[in-house]
């Protein structure tokens, strides 16, 4: 499917790239040999270990492997999950895991799809409004949110996520014309890449929006047990116990070192689960028993997630003590990733260029997951990512070379 071509950037009148952000740092970097040797903090993939009870879990039916999967997923995995979500969060009430769960191909998959089921839902569900269909979306973003919007032939507005709004939308600028003709609000606690976390006011108003505008919530928070100080509060606490027009996606990626098992869930509002579920029986890939059984006793176990988050709080105790004030880090409230501000130094591309050419650090350039506002300004173009991924030792040397080579 191609999606239809998106609106000239401001600043250049060419249309955005919106290819694959780590396509773009390939083509950046291309042609240029590391400074030193190389370590990659580009991107989001945990290289921390692999729970211990994971290959035994992945062969206990192998059996299965002769079946097609149902869509929505098994029914020990819907029960892990909705029991998972029901203690973390403390809800009101246990989720459904008939009604109100679903398994996903990780949650890429689903917030991409999610789109085009909101679009299909929410202007079947309410009367009928001017102008074209809306999807929105923080800027910087995840590159699953857009696309989403882009092929369901809905209109992606980008809202800026900046400092001065605590690095998510300003919901008080938001215009009720907008808001009008809006099917998905994407929102990401954690949020990736600044480690935002929204709190339950944020989200309660959010969910009002919503319900008086008649959109759903997509809340992305699949780095919600990576945190340095409390744990973040999710939309389900703020969705009251029928969970209307709210929906959550999670994943066991980050929380348990599994991208590769590629599962997550969707949960929430029941009426557009069941309508997501029938887009799903027809246009997503099913979830293989097997990884279902190894998410089932990943969301049984906590140890291995506590184990996980005391590895990341040591690594940025080393980006507190080396890199100190510099680029404006701060320790973020959740996630994994730096998020610094080069903008004096050059900008996110100048600097990512330097730091490989010198230094043999990958880091990702922030225009690469923003796009350009109206004003032609752009949230990411001062800003490089860096993904805290590797081992302590490796974290530390990569942080010493990037203190040598921007000062």
């Amino acid at each position: 499917m191609t999606p239809p071509a998106s609106a000239p950037s401001p600043s250049t009148g060419r249309p955005p790239d919106t290819r694959s952000p780590f396509v773009r740092l390939a083509d950046l970097l291309a042609g240029v040999a590391p400074g030193r040797p190389a370590i990659n903090l580009s991107i989001g993939e945990p290289q921390h270990p692999v729970p211990d009870f994971v290959a035994a879990a992945l062969v206990s039916d192998l059996a299965s492997l002769g079946r097609y999967p149902a869509g929505k997923g098994t029914a020990a995995f819907r029960t892990a999950a909705a029991a998972w979500a029901t203690r973390r969060y403390d809800l009101p009430r246990p989720l459904d895991p008939e009604r109100e769960v679903l398994v996903l191909n990780g949650s890429r998959e689903g917030l991409f799809l999610g789109a085009h089921a909101a679009k299909r839902y929410v202007t079947a569900n309410r009367s009928p409004r001017p102008g074209r269909p809306a999807v929105l979306v923080p800027n910087p973003f995840y590159a699953a949110y857009p696309i989403g919007g882009d092929t369901a032939d809905c209109e992606v507005v980008y809202l800026p996520a900046r400092e001065q709004s605590g690095f998510l939308p300003d919901l008080a600028s938001l215009d009720a014309a907008l808001l009008a003709r809006t099917v998905a609000f994407y929102v990401a606690s954690p949020a990736n890449p600044q480690g935002a976390v929204a709190d339950l006011a944020y989200l309660t108003r959010l969910l009002g929006l919503a319900r008086q505008h008649g959109f759903l919530v997509f809340a992305d928070e699949c780095y919600s047990e990576i945190y340095t100080r409390e744990p973040p509060p999710g939309l389900l606490q703020a969705a009251g116990p029928d969970f209307a027009h709210a929906v959550v996606f999670q994943s066991l990626s980050k929380r348990s070192n599994l991208p590769g098992l590629r599962v997550g869930f969707a949960a929430g509002d029941a009426a557009f689960l069941e309508k997501f579920l029938d887009l799903r029986n027809v246009a997503a890939p099913q979830v293989p028993v097997p990884s279902q059984i190894v998410a089932a006793a990943a969301y049984a176990d906590e140890a291995h997630v506590e184990d996980n988050r005391r590895r990341y709080a040591r690594k940025f105790d080393l980006a507190d003590q080396i890199v100190g004030d510099r680029w404006g880090y701060r320790r973020p409230a959740g996630g994994f990733y730096l998020w610094l501000d080069v903008g004096a130094l050059g900008g996110s591309e100048a600097v990512t260029a330097r730091l490989w050419a010198e230094a043999g650090l990958k880091v990702l350039p922030g225009r690469y997951i923003a796009r350009d506002q109206a004003d032609g300004s752009n949230p990411g173009a001062d800003y490089i990512r860096i993904a805290m991924v590797q081992d302590e030792e490796t974290t530390a040397e990569a942080l010493h070379r990037l203190v040598a080579v921007l000062g």
